[in-house]
């Protein structure tokens, strides 16, 4: 791990900024925080309008001096400053003060692998400037492992696929480490990218902001299999008229644009399965593939990555929160390093109860020992 679990132990809250959604764990009182990062600003005033799910439905909808802004991209903080801000409208004046009596708070976030350390400096000034007195940062995957119940600690193979907004993370984790990963950028805005540019060139239709998602659950029970429905109707804005149409469309070749975006993602397994000890390999073909983050729930997304890799692939039980459920279970001792002393496993009042029979039987018998 990046770093140790006895320093994870100290810090007192966790976060998770995601491109798409940030999320905020405290010591002793849970998941506190689970909003889109999104904020409004008045461009006139430079005043906070909205943050959260609020900011995110103002998207499209706002006046010229009213701006709705993402501060994080792709797990990377692109603005510090409204980051902060944005953290402190959604964590409230009242845990903002929980907070700030503790005498030495410390903080610990979730990063992308293989983030430069530019990014990983823009992490550390965000939180910094919310009052932490020291950073740790853990890497999205071991985290995203451990909030989904992935033995990580073990000298087993387990492999997980983390589906972001901005990103894609592939890894086989190995003692609590990273083994092999890779890092695709392409995630759930690709996929709705592709949706756009399909109707926009096949249909001659824009889409609203807030109806990308919505189409591709459109595409549910099966979602991206060939047992899904046949037809689905979209309304959107003609592109030569701009007024309103609605059209038919096959959901098939709906499902091909999205297969082209996803293949990145494919080659990225491979490669990761590649580069992986074939050990590793053996034990993964029991095991398969975990997935988590926002976009896994996509519909046949997991059974598409079954027929490609021909390997078991499993979706956690809350996909969308794991990464942040494990920086808060490092953060109150519910993970447990591997002990590689064995005699370090023994019960030290065992241990001298049979120091304490062999003396005695040594002064029975002093030739007991010999033979």
């Amino acid at each position: 791990m990046t770093v140790s679990l006895d320093q994870l132990r100290r810090c007192h809250v966790a976060v998770d900024l995601g491109a798409a959604r940030t999320r905020v764990f405290v010591k002793g009182a849970g998941l506190v925080v689970d909003e889109p990062s999104v904020a409004a600003v008045n461009t006139r005033t430079g005043a906070l309008i909205a943050v959260g799910a609020l900011a995110e439905k103002m998207t499209g909808r706002t006046p010229d001096y009213i701006r709705v802004v993402r501060p994080v991209s792709g797990g990377t903080v692109v603005d510090i400053e409204m980051a902060q801000r944005m953290l402190r409208h959604l964590l409230g004046e009242k845990l903002r003060r929980q907070l700030r009596r503790k005498p030495r708070l410390r903080a610990a976030a979730c990063t992308p692998h293989d983030s430069d350390p530019l990014a990983q400096r823009a992490a550390v000034e965000t939180l910094v400037g919310l009052g932490a007195r020291r950073v740790e940062l853990v890497d999205t995957l071991i985290a995203a492992a451990v909030g989904c119940g992935l033995p990580v600690e073990q000298p087993t193979a387990t492999m997980i696929l983390v589906c972001g907004a901005a990103t894609t993370q592939v890894a086989v984790l190995s003692l609590g480490a990273i083994v092999t990963a890779e890092r695709m950028p392409v995630g759930g805005d690709a996929i709705d990218h592709a949706v756009i540019q399909h109707l926009r060139h096949h249909h001659e239709l824009m889409l609203p902001s807030q109806s990308v998602r919505p189409l591709q659950l459109a595409l549910s029970g099966n979602g991206l299999t060939a047992q899904g429905p046949a037809w689905t109707e979209i309304h959107g804005r003609d592109v030569a008229t701009g007024l309103a149409r609605s059209v038919t469309v096959d959901t098939a070749a709906v499902r091909d644009a999205i297969h082209t975006p996803l293949t990145a993602v494919l080659d990225g397994i491979g490669k990761v399965l590649r580069e992986c000890p074939p050990d590793l390999v053996a034990d993964l073909a029991d095991r398969g593939i975990m997935m988590v983050g926002g976009s896994a729930l996509l519909p046949g997304l997991d059974q598409m990555l079954r027929e490609a890799t021909g390997m078991p692939v499993h979706i956690a039980e809350r996909p969308d929160v794991c990464a942040v459920l494990g920086l808060g279970a490092m953060l109150e001792g519910k993970v447990q390093p591997m002990v590689l002393d064995p005699l370090a496993e023994r019960d030290p009042l065992a241990e001298r109860e049979a120091l304490a029979e062999r003396e005695a039987l040594a002064e029975r018998d002093p030739f007991a020992d010999k033979d």
